[in-house]
C-alpha cells in the first residue's frame, strides 16, 4: 500500500490518496477530515492513530511504502 499527500490550490483542499501495490487508488480523501474515510476502509483504531501521526508528518507531493 502506498500514500501520497497532495497540495490543494485556491478552492481545492489538500488531499491523500491510498493505493495499492499495483498503483489502484483505493481511497481519496481531505486531509483535514480523514477519520471517517479511514473508518469506512477498514483500519482500526490503532492503525488510524498511526495513519493520522503519518500524514500530519509527511511532506507533500512525496509517494511513501506504508506498512501498517
Amino acid at each position: 500500500m502506498y500514500i501520497l499527500k497532495i497540495k490543494g490550490k485556491a478552492k481545492i483542499p489538500d488531499y491523500i490518496q491510498l493505493r495499492d501495490d499495483s498503483f489502484t487508488l483505493k481511497a481519496y480523501f481531505r486531509v483535514d477530515r480523514p477519520e471517517k474515510s479511514l473508518l469506512k476502509f477498514g483500519y482500526n483504531d490503532e492503525q488510524l492513530e498511526k495513519l493520522m501521526q503519518l500524514i500530519n508528518e509527511m511532506p507533500f507531493g512525496r509517494v511513501m511504502k506504508l506498512e501498517l
